[in-house]
């Protein structure tokens, strides 16, 4: 019951302007004097932190940082896939008749994802996907699976549903209708990879790094634009951030990739550990 009436509750609150309102408190100057007991609460490793936990000047600023080069590895050799997140696995599979699953009895479709342009949806049908989830503890910069050429991307808007288990069962098409920003990438080695970035509640925006494009703006449109100078990145470069956390999915096309060894349902995963490879032809 307690539930039920949860699951009620979050379709009512005003989602996007409690999230701006949130990314405004944790951009103060005030909002530092809570890092330390953030650390203290979801048991961070500081010791993986590019600055000195003094240097920080706001819990965003502290929420959005960076780890020293050697804290996350990245796996190398031909064909290999990395996760471009810390995270954990909450689903992962095949895209059967165009549809992803979000969770046991829930679906929503790749089209829908992918902000309704019928080719892109034709183009992963029959490809796998895979979704992870970043807690608060998590290290939240996002980062490039494969190398490739950024190609286009795609703004859009919606709502600022909870991503968490309770969102995730209770929210039918959550992820198809919460806001979100997905990057296009070419990559010479699987072809077109879609890197989906999920907005939720209290997620103040999701930025880029490669132009302006950022979410939870007020009357916000539905953006699909090539990317300036299309730049080649190479597999671990940054390539986005989330102010605050939230979900990041994986589209890939159909019979080009295999998971790793352990990759399953609940595996917790650091950014540039192996996820897959290249599925041998």
């Amino acid at each position: 019951m307690r539930k039920k009436l949860l699951g009620g509750l979050i379709h009512r609150l005003p989602q996007n302007a409690m999230s701006r309102t949130m990314g405004k408190i944790t951009a103060s100057r005030f909002s530092r004097l809570a890092i330390r007991r953030y650390i203290r609460h979801y048991h961070i490793d500081v010791d993986a932190v590019e600055k000195p936990v003094e240097e920080y000047k706001s819990l965003k600023e502290f929420f959005t940082r960076r780890l020293k080069p050697d804290a996350r590895p990245v796996a190398d050799g031909p064909g290999v896939i990395v996760s471009p997140v810390d995270g954990t696995i909450s689903q992962m599979g095949d895209i059967q008749e165009g549809t992803l699953i979000q969770a046991k009895g829930k679906l929503y479709s790749v089209g829908e994802l992918l902000g309704g342009a019928p080719e892109l949806a034709r183009r992963f049908q029959g490809g796998k996907f895979v979704t992870i989830y970043l807690s608060p503890r998590d290290y939240h910069r996002i980062h490039m699976p494969v190398d490739g050429v950024l190609r286009t991307y795609t703004y859009v808007p919606g709502r600022l549903y909870p991503v968490n288990r309770l969102g995730v069962e209770q929210v039918d098409r959550l992820f198809a209708r919460n806001e979100r920003l997905v990057t296009f990438i070419d990559s010479a080695e699987i072809g077109s990879v879609a890197v989906v970035k999920v907005g939720a509640l209290f997620v103040g925006s999701v930025k880029v790094t490669y132009c302006r494009a950022t979410t939870n703006v007020k009357r916000g449109k539905q953006v699909s634009e090539q990317i300036p100078d299309s730049p080649m990145l190479r597999k671990g470069e940054e390539l986005g951030w989330f102010e605050f956390g939230s979900t990041v999915i994986l589209v890939f096309e159909s019979g080009e990739i295999e998971w790793g060894p352990g990759v399953q349902v609940g595996s917790t995963l650091l950014m540039g550990q192996m996820l897959a490879r290249k599925a041998v032809r």
